[in-house]
């Protein structure tokens, strides 16, 4: 409850900061008219910084029922492909042997069994974890790895584990990993255009994808998340933030966005490299958009969420959503009932 309260405080005196808030009497009218619209409590006018000047069209924001209707619909989401989707393990696998670019699965863990090549060893407590890791350094020459939770998402059980810091990593993330089931990934090779921009985390476009009735694929948007002050993670719901991307141009667009409960910042630059973001044109856009497009060939759920990074070959597929939030993508397109074929979508939904 405190921490509830806590969170509550600082999103207010994130409002309250605002200076770019529009009138107080402006804002009570939308607010109204949100809360009437939407039939619910205009929680999300507030969230999703609906109160801000230069949002004039608040009304073509997704509420929370709306959002529920997508992501809970038996219509659009199917139990199948969603056991792909959110298991990490099963969509490695599956991926991998239809040749499709993901990272490359070096061995997993289901809590203290732990396997490389299809042999399995037992890991009993950290110190074996650590001979563990040192083994596999060795095998495959690899310097470092990323562990992931098999079924967390937003970026939580998510950690990397390098040759040169061994101890004092399994030191700290040793525990969640032993109690967890997690993959451990070959560490992506980044494109240097997007290291320019921040170098630390793998920074990943997420694209929205919806198939129609008449298995038309079609790309909602796109927004790509960066992380900041070291961090080895890009997500915006552990701090990091992130800008909207115009599919048909393949740039970065405007200013960042930040959840507000991490202080709602909007940037022009990244804070570490000041690397302005409008215009910015990313590798491989094109083929990251034909490889979306393959993708949901593989997994026809009919609206995915796809975390893509750009390697230096070429796009990468990180991971598959069916469960994912349609709150970042909202505000980043500026809207989504006004994108040509949402009707359609809550239609179906």
């Amino acid at each position: 409850m405190k921490t509830k309260l806590l969170l509550l405080q600082k999103r207010f005196l994130v409002f309250f900061n605002d200076k770019n808030r529009k009138g107080i009497i402006q804002i009570i009218k939308e607010v109204l008219v949100f809360w009437i619209i939407k039939q619910e409590l205009p929680y999300f006018y507030f969230g999703k910084f609906l109160y801000r000047k230069d949002v004039k069209n608040y009304k073509d924001y997704l509420s929370s029922k709306e959002i529920d209707k997508i992501t809970l619909s038996t219509n659009l989401h199917h139990f199948q492909y969603a056991s792909l989707l959110r298991n990490k393990l099963a969509f490695s696998y599956y991926m991998e042997s239809n040749n499709m670019p993901v990272p490359s699965l070096l061995s997993h863990n289901l809590k203290g069994r732990f396997y490389y090549q299809s042999n399995l060893q037992q890991v009993n407590t950290v110190e074996d974890l650590c001979d563990f890791f040192k083994n596999l350094f060795e095998v495959t020459g690899k310097t470092k790895v990323f562990v992931k939770s098999i079924i967390e998402m937003g970026g939580t059980g998510a950690y990397l584990i390098t040759k040169q810091n061994l101890e004092k990593e399994i030191k700290a993330y040793g525990f969640y990993i032993l109690n967890n089931d997690c993959i451990h990934q070959e560490v992506i090779e980044q494109h240097q255009g997007i290291n320019k921009i921040y170098k630390h985390s793998v920074n990943t476009i997420r694209f929205d994808t919806y198939l129609d009735k008449n298995n038309t694929i079609h790309i909602l948007s796109a927004f790509m998340r960066f992380g900041r002050g070291g961090s080895v993670i890009d997500n915006g719901s552990l701090g990091g933030f992130y800008i909207s991307v115009d599919i048909n141009k393949g740039t970065l667009r405007g200013k960042s966005h930040q959840l507000m409960k991490y202080g709602g910042e909007q940037l022009h630059a990244h804070p570490d490299t000041g690397i302005v973001f409008d215009d910015y044109e990313i590798p491989y856009f094109k083929e990251s958009c034909e490889l979306i497009k393959r993708a949901v060939s593989f997994i026809p759920d009919r609206i995915i969420g796809w975390d893509i990074a750009i390697g230096t070959d070429g796009p990468i597929i990180i991971e598959g959503n069916d469960n994912n939030s349609f709150v970042t993508p909202d505000i980043a397109y500026g809207g989504y009932l006004k994108h040509p074929v949402f009707k359609e979508i809550m239609e179906e939904a």
